[in-house]
């Protein structure tokens, strides 16, 4: 260290408090790294690795990013796990008159406690889990210092395990500490490893004790008691908070001012929707290209602001559980359903709401600019109108909303009177503070524009007090501002008047008005700088301390965002509002699958009943052909289920749905290399996952199972686990259950409460025909090689598939498809007209022959009506 320069020196010292993160040294206009911090970001970067003298032999290593295009660069590095710490001049350059600038880590940024806008989705929260696991019971603390939202559990259980990635999987966390009891349980850490996008950190057993838990949490929330908080009785909970706010406050110094209130969440609060069915239903990504375009979040997002986005996507990953809850959300929706008037004047008025949760954001952490602080100010100008609006609300729900919405009259008066209506980028630019809101603002700044009107004065005021015509003031680098005086006029230069200068033809002084004046110029420029900067921030403190009532207000927009939408979209795509109880029975009529008829908005959707219960329908056995409809089918009823207990109205002409607590899917093949799993494997861990957790209040999609082993063996695989889920003494579940075993038809026959559908098709020779209607029976046939046929397998290929057929049937009679025995089937007919019979060519001419642009709408009634007489 001795023979290092001071500067490396420094860098070394406050490296050694931050060996686990990328050290950003502020040096001039940059941020460098050194050593291996440079070695490896400049791989990871694709930057130039350079070196700096360093007093060492060798050069140290190095590279840099210029600092005001950092958040680029921060954003890259977090996305790849690492945390970045942030080293700042603390001091100014120019007031250092011996050794080096003084530098502190001001801030670490890692994937949980980011809060710039560009390296956070506005539309979805960013939490940090704090995890607390003490043999049978755990705590889990998910905040989202971005927005201020803090969650808090504390559960008792005899699996543990379960239940925390249960919890992990309603909130997708970014970021995750945890004390050492995790460690032991391998199920949790495979989750995490394999499911999650995430960074880990284990506490410190001491940052978690009791006593200094408690102490960080009532130093945190000042006035209020463990009682308040809710928390007396919660040990754990106690830890998991304590011990964030402590990861909060050592990262960001300030950061966990930004959390205001907890709120705390009991077991089984919300519907569990675990990451497989949250994939396999496609909630909020799609299974292919993880975009939002084709998802159910994508149907019903129609939100204005930030606020709401998030607040849907939430109520979609936790659909609620409580009947009371549900209906208050249905019946706001319902009064926004009716009034078309009042949708449209809200949607208007919320359109110019920005996203206050993370503008206050950076208003507490002191990184707001003033463009931003105008913002809030824009934001809040519109408040009065969205509360006009939402006055006009009968039900209690929206009624609700409206009492916590806070027009905030006080901070917009004090932004708009303070802040110029269009600021700079910076507070560094000027130009901030108003002219007439700050009088000693408004004389530095009248001496820097008018410094020549001020010199002129005095010069004419001098001329008149001393006589002396030709006196003037000017101004060079050395002295500053002087009066100079003329040889011949030196008798008439006052006492006063002190010399400075004397030249060949001339004497120069300066008087103590003069060198006041000249310091008040001089430093004018600074002191507007340093003032502004003085103001800003006092605004700015201001602001903040109304963080209680502008995050309530930021609350009610988000939950009326979030009914407008849902009103909205249920009003486009002619939704109904259902019968939500508590029977068990989930009845649907005429029901869609909300996400597929948008996306082929110019085909028929065929839509399709259905009726499960926990009696004579708990089990529906579905067989039929692929691409016939089976998995749109069993997705459409969980997705209409899910929407239901959001508070949405559902794709149907009318539904009742009994609250689900779980929803479990087992859709598709694929394998987990990553693992080390085969198709098959992860197929039957699935299975065995909800074998384990489904309750008989819980909803099941199982779309094929035994399909990667034998056909025996995945028969009987498949043959054992209805009997399983069927048996009210083993497990009891609603189910839909698609398989191509048609041998497990035979069920309905032996097991209560199973029920055999298929997917109607028409079949004519070799060609198939699918209706996409759930009708009640088995299938009377596997369609496997005309579908292989539709799919463009060569005609050559097909034909030797149907004599491989043959002789296969011939040989093994036993394993010839078993047909239905049940004559329902039988009596349903479905008609399909046929544009290759002879009796339909006058039709087609007719069509043929029509021109369909010109056409009236009367005389296209007229033509429809002569078609139907021909059909």
């Amino acid at each position: 260290m001795a023979n290092l320069s001071p500067m490396m020196q420094q860098y070394l010292d406050i490296k050694s408090q931050h060996k686990d993160h990328v050290l950003f040294f502020r040096l001039g206009d940059f941020y460098e790294m050194f050593f291996n911090d440079a070695i490896n970001i400049s791989k990871e970067l694709e930057l130039t690795l350079t070196g700096r003298d360093c007093g060492m032999p060798e050069r140290a290593p190095m590279c840099g990013i210029p600092y005001h295009s950092s958040e680029g660069y921060i954003k890259k590095l977090i996305e790849k796990g690492y945390k970045v710490a942030i080293c700042e001049q603390v001091e100014n350059p120019a007031d250092v008159t011996k050794g080096i600038v003084k530098r502190e880590v001001i801030r670490v940024v890692t994937p949980g406690t980011v809060i710039e806008n560009s390296l956070l989705s506005e539309e979805q929260n960013n939490y940090i889990a704090s995890i607390i696991i003490d043999n049978k019971a755990f705590a889990i603390c998910f905040a989202d210092i971005s927005t201020g939202d803090v969650y808090l559990t504390e559960q008792k259980t005899s699996n543990v395990s379960v239940e925390v990635i249960t919890e992990l999987s309603k909130f997708m966390p970014t970021e995750i500490l945890f004390n050492e009891n995790l460690v032991s349980l391998k199920e949790i850490g495979e989750f995490i490893k394999n499911k999650l996008s995430t960074v880990c950190e284990m506490y410190d057993n001491e940052v978690i004790e009791n006593s200094v838990c408690i102490n960080e949490i009532l130093n945190h929330f000042k006035g209020q008691t463990l009682e308040d908080l809710s928390l007396t009785e919660k040990p754990l909970a106690m830890k998991a908070l304590g011990g964030l706010i402590n990861y909060v406050n050592k990262t960001q110094k300030n950061g966990a001012q930004r959390i205001v209130k907890v709120n705390i969440y009991k077991e089984n609060q919300y519907m569990g929707i675990d990451i497989t069915a949250k994939r396999n239903l496609e909630i909020t990504k799609t299974m292919r290209s993880g975009e939002k375009r084709g998802t159910l979040l994508w149907v019903l997002d129609k939100t204005k602001t930030a606020m709401g986005k998030r607040y849907i996507r939430k109520a979609l990953e936790q659909p609620l559980v409580s009947l009371s809850e549900i209906t208050r959300r249905q019946n706001a929706v319902q009064e926004l359903y009716q009034n078309s008037f009042i949708r449209e004047e809200l949607a208007e008025a919320l359109t110019n709401v920005y996203d206050l949760e993370r503008l206050m954001t950076r208003v507490v952490y002191g990184s707001v600019s003033p463009r931003e602080i105008r913002a809030l100010a824009f934001t809040i100008s519109h408040l009065p109108k969205v509360k006009e609006i939402a006055n006009r609300f009968q039900c209690n729900y929206l009624s609700d909303v409206n009492a916590n919405l806070n027009t905030l009259e006080e901070v917009y008066a004090l932004i708009d009177n303070a802040i110029v209506d269009e600021p700079p980028i910076t507070l560094k630019d000027g130009g901030v503070i108003k002219t007439g809101f700050h009088s000693q603002l408004d004389e530095y700044r009248d001496l820097c524009n008018n410094a020549k009107g001020y010199i002129a004065n005095i010069e004419e005021k001098q001329r008149e007090e001393t006589g002396i015509k030709n006196l003037k003031i000017s101004y060079n680098r050395v002295f500053g501002y002087y009066i100079e005086v003329t040889k011949s006029n030196l008798d008439m230069v006052p006492e006063t008047y002190i010399r400075k200068q004397t030249l060949a033809n001339c004497e120069r002084y300066i008087t103590q008005e003069l060198k006041d004046l000249e310091t008040k110029v001089l430093s004018a420029s600074d002191k507007i700088q340093a003032l502004e900067a003085e103001i800003f921030d006092e605004i700015r403190k201001f602001v903040a301390s109304k963080i209680d009532e502008i995050q309530q207000s930021a609350s009610a927009i988000a939950k009326l965002d979030f009914i407008l939408s849902l009103a909205t979209v249920a009003q486009n795509n002619n939704y109904v509002c259902p019968t939500i109880q508590l029977s068990g029975e989930i009845t649907i009529k005429d029901g869609r699958h909300p996400v597929v008829e948008q996306m082929l908005k110019d085909s028929l959707f065929v839509p399709n009943d259905t009726l499960l219960d926990n009696k004579e329908n708990k089990m529906l056995i579905i067989t039929g052909p692929n691409m016939a409809g089976k998995s749109t089918y069993m997705r459409q009823v969980a997705v209409i289920t899910i929407m239901a207990q959001i508070g949405s109205f559902v794709p149907a002409s009318s539904a009742t749905i009994s609250i689900c607590d779980k929803i479990f899917t087992r859709v598709g093949a694929s394998d987990d290399l990553a693992a080390g799993q085969s198709t098959f494997m992860v197929e039957m861990s699935e299975v065995a996952h909800i074998l384990k957790n489904a309750t008989s209040n819980s909803l099941v999609i199982l779309d094929e199972i035994g399909r990667g082993t034998s056909t025996f063996d995945g028969m009987s695989i498949a043959k054992a686990v209805v009997s399983y889920i069927a048996q009210n003494k083993k497990l009891g579940c609603k189910t839909l259950f698609a398989t191509h075993y048609h041998e497990l038809t035979a069920m309905e026959n032996e097991i209560e409460g199973v029920k055999n559908y298929n997917i109607a098709v028409k079949k004519r020779g070799d060609d198939i025909t699918f209706l996409r209607k759930i009708i009640r029976g088995g299938a009377d046939d596997s369609y496997g090689i005309e579908v292989a046929k539709l799919a463009g397998i060569p005609q050559a290929v097909v034909t030797h598939a149907k004599q491989i057929l043959g002789e296969l049937e011939h040989l093994n009679p036993e394993i010839k498809f078993v047909k239905n025995e049940s004559k329902e089937n039988d009596e349903i007919e479905f008609s399909q007209m046929s544009f290759e019979s002879e009796s339909n060519h006058i039709i087609i001419d007719k069509l043929n022959d029509l021109q369909i642009d010109t056409l009236t709408p009367i005389e296209a009634l007229n033509v429809l009506y002569e078609l139907k007489k021909l059909v």
